[in-house]
């Protein structure tokens, strides 16, 4: 399963607008709520752990005394008859004061899907992505008033000129450029050693995903793309993406690096790319496995 897909709560959209409903799930004895501090989950377990843990869901009422009377809390959904919530406790100085010292400690997100099991990867990924949101849209973009939160996190709504604001997901395209036997792998400026991976890019508005690979792929490496296959997608709370996984294949072969985003680029054949895969190769580094661009990679490699 690619990493942060797969959330198994059923988000219940159509509870979301009663609000007296939403209360009475907050206020309930079952209700279940996961603190994030400055975007860190918590996790059970303690700070040095190795070991697979899980996300720190603490009681409604404890969860209540956490922060500011201001923080931010936001709906997930229910997991049977568990209502879920994440709540924004960054004003404390202290998360682990008093009552959380005893249940675990908070981890920076990419850190902690390394410990996680996929349901709680993607009910992470969902938390983060809505906190992280709230935290960046308090103001209205049309008037610049404050915005007062409704519908259990999915609606921001403007008192004083009526606008309503949404939680975004931005998409990006995200290819493994293909010729025959052979696939692109290029060196992002911001990538350290040899490490190669697929290409991306932001789809641009009035745009396909078909036409942002192909744009994409010309703009960073000079290369003409003809037939997209869609693979599959991955959410991706850093901030908010929505990872569109595509094969293209290319119709040129000669790669000319834009030098801005893209250093180094080339075309690697299917048995060195197996071979980066298993980890026996020190001069090419492949993404991390919960990257979807991990999972383009082998998934052509493993092809007969």
């Amino acid at each position: 399963m690619i990493a942060f897909s797969g959330n198994p709560l059923d988000r219940a959209s159509e509870k979301r607008s009663d609000g007296q409903q939403l209360v009475a799930m907050r206020l309930s004895a079952d209700a279940r709520v996961l603190p994030l501090w400055k975007l860190q989950p918590l996790l059970l377990g303690p700070e040095n752990a190795t070991e697979a843990t899980e996300l720190g869901f603490v009681e409604g009422e404890l969860a209540s005394g956490l922060g500011s009377r201001a923080a931010i809390e936001v709906f997930l959904g229910l997991g049977e008859k568990t209502p879920y919530f994440a709540r924004d406790i960054s004003a404390l100085p202290d998360p682990l004061a008093a009552a959380l010292a005893s249940l675990g400690h908070f981890r920076d997100a990419r850190s902690a899907a390394a410990l996680l099991c996929p349901r709680d990867i993607a009910i992470l990924g969902q938390a983060k992505a809505l906190i992280d949101w709230h935290n960046r849209h308090g103001f209205c973009a049309q008037c610049g008033a404050e915005t007062t939160i409704a519908d259990g996190g999915y609606r921001r709504i403007c008192p004083r000129c009526k606008a309503e604001h949404f939680p975004r997901t931005d998409p990006v395209v995200i290819m493994l450029v293909t010729a025959g036997d052979r696939c692109l792998l290029a060196r992002n400026r911001r990538f350290s050693g040899g490490h190669y991976s697929t290409l991306a890019g932001f789809v641009e508005p009035g745009e396909t995903i078909e036409e942002a690979v192909r744009r994409e792929v010309y703009e960073e490496v000079h290369i003409r793309v003809g037939r997209v296959h869609y693979f599959a997608s991955q959410p991706w709370p850093f901030p908010s993406n929505l990872m569109i996984g595509c094969f293209a294949e290319a119709d040129t072969h000669d790669i000319e690096v834009d030098g801005t985003e893209i250093l180094a680029a080339r075309w690697f054949d299917r048995t060195s790319v197996t071979r980066f895969l298993s980890g026996d190769s020190p001069e090419v580094a492949l993404p991390r496995r919960d990257a979807i661009a991990f999972h383009l990679i082998r998934n052509w490699a493993e092809r007969t």
